[in-house]
């Protein structure tokens, strides 16, 4: 008797997801594609894509996923219509570290303290609606004076990470007028 409510749970919980899933593949599909790619080489190599002391590969995927959005979501609003941006990440550190000395209680738990100020080593490309290549690069982006800045969301664990791509993306897409 059992079975037959388990089985109707089971089947509309199977039901929910493909129907969610194919929501999400008509959204993907019926959208245009973004003018920011944010790709990042090597990621298992990077200084500190760490989610904990160990660290894992789905939590630095996570992360590295939540500075994509951002990035895509910052440079959309402020890219000229028809222009592209491509950025490919060699290296990221973020801000603070795990300090294993602190104990087994404190292992998993970021230290952010100026000595470990957030890095990021990448290239980038900047094309018009032509295909010209309107600047290039590669960047390295640190800030020492991290603690310092005001930061209006404190409960972002990335804050540190996006203030600074922030005022990178800004500066390099500035409307010339």
């Amino acid at each position: 008797m059992k079975t037959i409510p388990t089985l109707l749970v089971s089947v509309g919980l199977l039901t929910s997801v493909a129907a969610m899933h194919a929501a999400e593949k008509t959204e993907k599909t019926d959208a245009k594609p973004s003018p920011v790619a944010v790709n990042f080489f090597q990621p298992e190599k990077f200084t500190d894509v760490r989610d904990s002391m160990m660290g894992s590969e789905k939590g630095r995927d996570a992360i590295l996923a939540e500075l994509r959005r951002f990035i895509v979501q910052r440079a959309e609003s402020l890219l000229p219509p028809g222009h592209t941006l491509s950025i490919t990440f060699l290296d990221v550190d973020l801000a603070g570290d795990y300090e294993f000395w602190r104990g087994p209680n404190m292992q998993d738990v970021r230290i952010v303290k100026d000595v470990y100020p957030p890095r990021f080593l990448f290239r980038f490309e900047i094309k018009d609606d032509t295909g010209q290549v309107l600047k290039e690069g590669e960047r390295r982006l640190t800030d020492l004076a991290f603690m310092q800045r005001l930061t209006l969301d404190r409960q972002d664990p990335l804050r540190n990470e996006k203030d600074l791509l922030d005022d990178w993306v800004r500066s390099e897409l500035r409307r010339k007028r």
